[in-house]
C-alpha cells in the first residue's frame, strides 16, 4: 500500500536519507531499524511529507503523492504518531480525543473505538495529558491517530520510554488492527523485539541507506530467533 522509490531526503544541502526503498502491505507490518542519527525519523517525515523528497517517489495505494503537502496524505488514509508521546497538554484525555473527532460523522463511536482498543484510557478521560505517565500518553497519542480511520499507521518509536506492559498492550493492538486486513503500519523502532514479532518486512538503516532487509517474525515459517540474530549482526550490537 505505502511504498517508497529510491527516496533521498535531508534538510537544506544535507542529505540524510540516501537513496532508500521499502514497501509496507497493505494490512501487516513493515519495521526499520537501525542506531540513533541512521535517518529513521527523516525517512518518515518524507513519507509524510513533512520534508520534501530531493529525488525518488512516495507512492500510497498505487497514487504517486510524492508532490502532495501532508494534509493531502492525510486525507487519503495516511497517519503519522512522531516520536515523544505528543500531545495538548493543557486539555484532558477525552478533550484531546473529541478535539480529532470533532467533524467527523462517526466521532462518537470512533472515540468509543479507541477506548476499547486502550481500556486504560477510560478511566483518565478527565485527567490532563500532561499529568498522565509516558506509557498513557503514548497509547492517547495512538488513539487520537486512528479516530482519523487511516489506512496506514505510521509510528516513530513507539515504545520508547515506557514500561514493558504497556508496550506489549500497544503490541496487541498493532496486531489485532492489521489483522482485520485494513490497515498497514510503519514502525520505526530500536526495541529489536517488538519490531521483529511485529512485522512481515523489516529493514535495517545504517547512515541513510538500507543495508539489510527480510521478512519479520510475522511473516509465514519465519524463525525469530534467527531474524533477530542478523538484525543485530546487521546493527553491529
Amino acid at each position: 500500500m505505502l511504498e517508497l522509490v529510491d527516496v533521498r531526503a535531508g534538510y537544506g544541502r544535507t542529505e540524510v536519507i540516501h537513496g532508500v526503498s521499502l514497501e509496507v502491505p497493505r494490512d501487516g507490518v513493515a519495521a526499520v531499524m537501525g542506531h540513533n542519527g541512521a535517518g529513521k525519523t527523516t525517512l518518515l517525515r518524507a513519507a509524510v511529507g513533512l520534508i520534501k523528497a530531493n529525488s525518488g517517489r512516495v507512492i500510497f495505494d498505487g497514487e504517486d503523492v510524492t508532490s502532495l503537502r501532508p494534509s493531502g496524505r492525510v486525507a487519503r488514509g495516511l497517519a503519522y504518531v512522531p516520536q515523544g508521546q505528543q500531545s495538548f497538554g493543557q486539555l484532558t484525555t477525552a478533550e484531546n480525543l473529541q478535539v480529532v473527532a470533532d467533524g467527523r460523522k462517526r466521532g462518537k463511536e470512533l472515540i468509543a473505538e479507541v477506548l476499547d482498543l486502550f481500556p486504560a484510557l477510560t478511566g483518565l478521560l478527565d485527567r490532563r495529558a500532561g499529568l498522565l505517565s509516558g506509557g498513557q500518553r503514548q497509547q492517547l497519542a495512538i488513539a487520537r491517530a486512528l479516530i482519523t480511520e487511516p489506512r496506514m499507521l505510521i509510528l516513530d518509536e513507539p515504545t520508547e520510554g515506557i514500561q514493558p506492559s504497556v508496550v506489549a498492550e500497544i503490541e496487541r493492538t498493532i496486531s489485532d488492527l492489521t489483522r482485520r486486513g485494513d490497515l498497514g503500519v510503519l514502525l520505526v523502532e530500536q526495541h529489536i523485539g517488538f519490531a521483529l514479532e511485529s512485522a512481515q518486512r523489516y529493514y535495517v538503516l545504517e547512515s541513510g541507506r538500507v543495508t539489510s532487509s527480510g521478512s519479520g517474525g510475522a511473516g509465514a515459517d519465519s524463525d525469530l530467533d534467527t531474524i533477530a540474530s542478523d538484525v543485530r549482526a546487521a546493527m553491529a550490537i
